[in-house]
Parts: C-alpha cells; sequence; structure tokens
C-alpha cells in the first residue's frame, strides 16, 4: 500500500485549493466564433505558457514539516500511553505509524491560511465592430483609441496582409487610407470618427469624408472606399445598447444591424448569425397590425410553429430560405440574405432591360411558383419587389421572397394589407375582398405583370393611361400596348402576356402550362449553369 507522509498531504491539499481556485471546473460549452476577439474570454481559459512558482510555495513547505512534526510527537505521546496499557501490541502499533499516516487519517486544512488569490485583469472590451461587406475582407474589433486602415503593412488593419491583391479595387486603396478613432465628446461620452487620408475617396453612406477631413461614425454606418458602390465596412456602435429592443432568443444567435427596407408588413434588418458571421436578413413584422384578424382569431386551431416548420423544409433554388422564426411582441423571421437587390431596382432603372434577360429571370420565376404551388402554397403577393437578386450582374440567380406571409399572418389580415397596392393582384382577389375562395390561378396573373413590366418598362395598369380606376382596369382586364416601347419585344414574349392576363383564372395559363410555351424553350441549359 501506498502510504503518503503527512507534509506531502498537507502541501497537496493547499496546492489543490489553490490549483482549482485558479482553474474553475467551467468551461465554454459554444465554439468560439471566429469573428469573435479571444479578448471576451476568460484569461483562464487562454494559454499563458510556463509560469514561475506562486509566492508563499516556500512558506507552505516549513508550514508542512512543522505540522508534520507536531504530528509525530502527539503520535508519540499517544504510543506511549498505549504502550502502558496495552504492552507489546500497542507498541508494535506505535512502531509500524511512526512518521506516517494511514489512508484514513486526516489532517485539518480550515486551520492553514489560504494562499491570496492574484485580482485578474480584466481586458478592455471593444467600443465598436466593423463587419466586413466585401469579399477578401475581415471583421475588426475596435479596441484602441485609433485604428489605421490602407495597403501598408504598418497598418493597424492591412489590405495587403489580407491578401486582396485580386479584387478590383486594390489598386485604387492607398498606402494609408483611413483612420478610425474616438475622441471624449459632451457628458464624458466617446464620438467614433472616421478620418480620410486616402488619394481615392473614402465615404459614409455615400457621402464622401474628403482628404485630411473626418466625420462622426454612427451606428450601422456603411464604409466604402474609391467608390460610393465598393462598401467593405458596416460599423456596429457596441455602446449603443439598441440590441436590447429585440427578443432574448433572437440576440442569443444574432447581431442586429441596419435597416434594409420597409414595407406594409413591416421592416427588414441586415442582421449578422454569431456562430458563423454570416450575414442573414431578419424580416420584422408589426403584430399589432395583424391582431384583430389575425390567423389565431379565424382559426383557434391555428398553430403558427407547425406553419413555420411547413415554410423552413420549402427547398428550392429560386426560393429564399426561412431559416428561422421567433415570436414576441412583433414575429421575427430570418431569411437568406441576397445581396443583388430587387427586380424592381432593375425594372425602374432607365435602361431597359434585354428580352433574353427577361426570360431568364421569368423562366425561374415560374420554376420558384410551379414549386410552391405543388406543395400547396399559394404566393398571393408576388410583385418585383419581392424577386431578388443574387447579384448585379445581368446574368444571375434569382429567389422569390415572402410566399408565407398568409399562413403567418392570415389570408383576411393579409389581403386588406396588399390591397393598397393592388397593381399586381389578380381580379378575383380584388372582388373577393380578402375573404378568399381563389385558387392559385391569382399568383399566374401577377406573373403575368411582372413580364409585361420586364419588357416594357412600364406597367399595365395606370390611372395615369386610362379614365378608369386602378380597380376597374385590373377587374375588366383593360390594358393596352404602347407601340414605341413595344417594337423590340417579340411576338411569342406578347403572346405569352395576354395568355396570362385573362380575368377569367380557369382559362388563365397555370405554371405547368407556361412553362411549355413556345417563347421559353431553349433556356434549361442557361438556367442550369445560374444555379451552380
Amino acid at each position: 500500500m501506498w502510504h503518503l507522509g503527512t507534509g506531502s498531504v498537507v502541501a497537496l491539499a493547499v496546492l489543490g485549493m489553490s490549483a482549482w481556485s485558479r482553474w474553475p471546473l467551467s468551461f465554454p460549452t459554444q465554439p468560439i466564433p471566429w469573428f469573435c476577439s479571444l479578448r471576451g474570454w476568460p484569461r483562464q481559459h487562454r494559454c499563458k505558457g510556463p509560469r514561475s512558482e506562486p509566492e508563499g510555495l516556500a512558506c507552505v513547505s516549513n508550514m508542512s514539516r512543522e505540522t508534520e512534526s507536531e504530528v509525530q510527537q502527539t503520535q508519540s505521546a499517544q504510543s506511549s500511553q498505549s504502550s502502558s496499557s496495552s504492552g507489546s501490541q500497542s507498541t508494535s502499533q506505535s512502531s509500524s505509524s511512526s512518521g506516517t499516516l494511514s489512508s484514513l487519517d486526516t489532517v485539518p486544512t480550515q486551520e492553514l491560511p489560504s494562499i491570496p488569490e492574484e485580482p485578474e485583469e480584466l481586458d478592455p472590451q471593444p467600443w465598436g465592430r466593423l463587419f466586413a461587406l466585401a469579399k477578401g475582407f475581415s471583421n475588426c474589433d475596435c479596441v484602441n483609441e485609433e485604428y489605421w486602415f490602407g495597403r501598408d503593412k504598418s497598418c493597424d488593419y492591412s489590405f495587403s496582409k489580407l491578401g486582396l491583391y485580386e479584387t478590383g479595387f486594390y489598386e485604387n486603396y492607398s498606402k494609408k487610407h483611413f483612420r478610425i478613432f474616438r475622441e471624449m465628446g459632451p457628458k464624458n461620452s466617446y464620438v467614433a470618427y472616421i478620418e480620410d487620408h486616402s488619394a481615392n475617396g473614402t465615404f459614409v453612406n455615400k457621402e464622401l469624408v474628403g482628404k485630411g477631413k473626418r466625420l462622426p461614425l454612427i451606428h450601422n454606418a456603411e464604409i466604402a472606399l474609391s467608390l460610393q458602390t465598393n462598401k467593405v465596412f458596416v460599423f456596429s456602435d457596441l455602446t449603443v445598447d439598441d440590441q436590447m429592443t429585440f427578443p432574448r432568443e433572437l440576440r442569443e444567435k444574432y447581431i442586429i444591424s441596419k435597416t434594409l427596407g420597409s414595407g406594409a408588413c413591416g421592416e427588414v434588418k441586415l442582421a449578422f448569425e454569431k456562430s458563423t458571421c454570416n450575414k442573414v436578413a431578419v424580416k420584422i413584422i408589426n403584430k399589432r397590425k395583424f391582431a384583430a384578424s389575425g390567423p389565431r382569431e379565424a382559426n383557434p386551431a391555428f398553430n403558427i410553429d407547425t406553419e413555420i416548420e411547413i415554410l423552413k423544409k420549402i427547398d428550392h433554388p429560386c426560393l429564399i430560405k426561412i431559416k428561422n422564426f421567433f415570436e414576441a411582441e412583433d414575429y421575427y423571421i430570418v431569411l437568406e440574405l441576397m445581396e443583388g437587390g430587387e427586380l424592381y431596382d432593375r425594372v425602374s432603372s432607365p435602361i431597359k432591360m434585354k428580352e433574353a434577360t427577361c426570360k431568364l429571370y421569368f423562366y425561374q420565376m415560374l420554376l420558384a411558383v410551379k414549386y410552391l404551388h405543388d406543395n400547396g402554397i399559394i404566393h398571393r403577393d408576388l410583385k418585383p419587389e419581392n424577386v431578388l437578386l443574387s447579384s448585379s450582374e445581368e446574368i444571375c440567380l434569382i429567389k422569390i421572397t415572402d410566399f408565407g406571409q398568409s399562413k403567418i399572418l392570415g389570408e383576411a389580415s393579409l389581403m386588406k394589407t396588399l390591397c393598397g397596392t393592388p397593381m399586381y393582384l389578380a381580379p378575383e382577389v380584388l372582388n373577393s375582398l380578402g375573404t378568399a375562395g381563389y385558387s392559385r390561378a391569382v399568383d399566374c396573373w401577377s406573373l403575368g405583370v411582372i413580364l409585361f413590366v420586364c419588357l416594357c418598362g412600364y406597367p399595365p395598369f395606370s390611372e395615369q393611361n386610362s379614365k378608369l380606376s386602378l380597380e376597374d382596369q385590373i377587374t375588366r382586364g383593360e390594358y393596352r400596348f404602347i407601340a414605341r416601347e413595344w417594337k423590340h419585344v417579340s411576338d411569342m414574349a406578347l403572346d405569352l402576356v395576354k395568355k396570362l392576363l385573362v380575368v377569367d383564372p380557369s382559362r388563365r395559363l397555370t405554371t405547368e402550362e407556361a412553362l411549355k410555351h413556345p417563347w421559353l424553350q431553349g433556356l434549361l441549359l442557361r438556367v442550369s449553369d445560374v444555379h451552380r
């Protein structure tokens, strides 16, 4: 049997208490996000390298020897008393235990003075964070009072070290392009600034800073270099605690950033997934707008979680993926982010879209809507604002969004909102006054209106071109072709538009029939290339 000397037991006890106080058995259960600095983690979770023996270790050894001597004296006294009453047996026991302790013996360590713990130095927390928007750039936490950005290797954030040589803008960046810093402002609060030191310009929210000049850097400001469109960072002021306005479950997974857009149903915000730093879109729907006629009021058995799970299983390359859903005072739908803008921006541009481009986009729309119809979902709100583009390139992937709102908001409630702008709504939707009773053919009408706008650049129904009200034009199916706008459009494209804009839904082309239309034949190979 192994026996430990008294001094060893005491030393181990004291050292054990000290060691566990420095290294608590609590380790993070989540992986460290790659965009987060290690500064935010407790010091005991980082490798410190070799360290010297703590002060007081020598006195522990001396104290151990003194304690061992006292124990030996006590045992000797007990041994003497035993020998007078028990004879040789007690003597044998005394000699076998002299200078050693049984495994059952304990030494009271409560009376030993504890080693004072070293106070931990708290690392400074970042006051700002730059989220990368452009390929090749990385996120940056602002902890120090100033940071230099540029091509020079001496910069705190060096473009050359990131390997941005292959990007088209690298040669336009200056050796020291800009500086971000903060200064004490009014009421003892700090103000963040950006200062331009470049030859080709630094832009904040599309405004040129100007060489040698500075601008305050506000929360969610976008920073672009050399050109207004070359956005590389969005600045997040971490001293602004607007994150607390969002539900805790949402904040645990995402960092909410700037507003991307707003509409009748709510607003859309840019967000960053904490675990990956991937960009997502968070659609916030004001629940109070729909409280009176929401799905729960219409159907007490309605289960929104079930409906969301159905929508999350929808998987098609031309449909925006629903990643997550949170319900609090409002609805929060986390969506896949598309960074090429809306189809609306393309069709409203002074430069008319080519017919071949219209054909490519429309074919993808048909594929997406057919998939929805095959899965029992009617979109009900198809319009150019709900068709998103993957990039600014002309030949690109398109995706349809907002296809599940009727399941979340309820049909009657959604129709009341949509009828505020009925340009893309089918006649039967306007006639039903939001009481349902219509089929998937409503989406085919909306697709016809979208195709009309894409081909010629103006809407088929407008109060500017007719004495009839917009609603009467739609319900009667009265629209006209302006010759100068259609002279370069093929007869095949015109024929497809006419067969979709039919007032009687039973005579209107379905998505399957539209996909077989002669105008769309021969596109499969091109679309498959876009979807890679």
